[in-house]
């Protein structure tokens, strides 16, 4: 098995688009301000709901790293150029990073 990408959150602009595969109570909980939501289950029927990753990485992000890596082993196969946002939504919510939606109560 090859190595997964991995990106920091300090690596990531505040405004990235992110694919964000949490669940909808945690995406409603708190999320990148600019995230696309897709559900890890839901990413084999939503591919065409995927940003364009021509420009570069897309960083993939759950709540610690685990789910976001599987879905980012995933895409790469199918041709993505995606990369794991390591620790997650809680290292981007530890970083002080902005969130939209609730008070991110699932997040911590």
């Amino acid at each position: 098995m090859s190595e997964i990408p991995t990106t920091t959150v300090s690596d990531v602009a505040d405004d990235a688009v992110v694919i964000d595969v949490r669940e909808t109570n945690e995406w409603v909980a708190g999320h990148a301000p600019s995230a696309i939501h897709i559900p890890l289950g839901d990413l084999p029927a939503r591919l065409d709901d995927l940003p364009d990753t021509d420009a570069g990485p897309v960083a993939v992000v759950c709540r610690s790293g685990g789910r976001s890596g599987r879905a980012v082993a995933w895409l790469a196969q199918q041709g993505f150029d995606v990369v794991n946002l390591e620790g997650g939504m809680k290292a981007w919510h530890a970083a002080g990073k902005p969130l939209a939606g609730g008070d991110g109560s699932v997040i911590l």
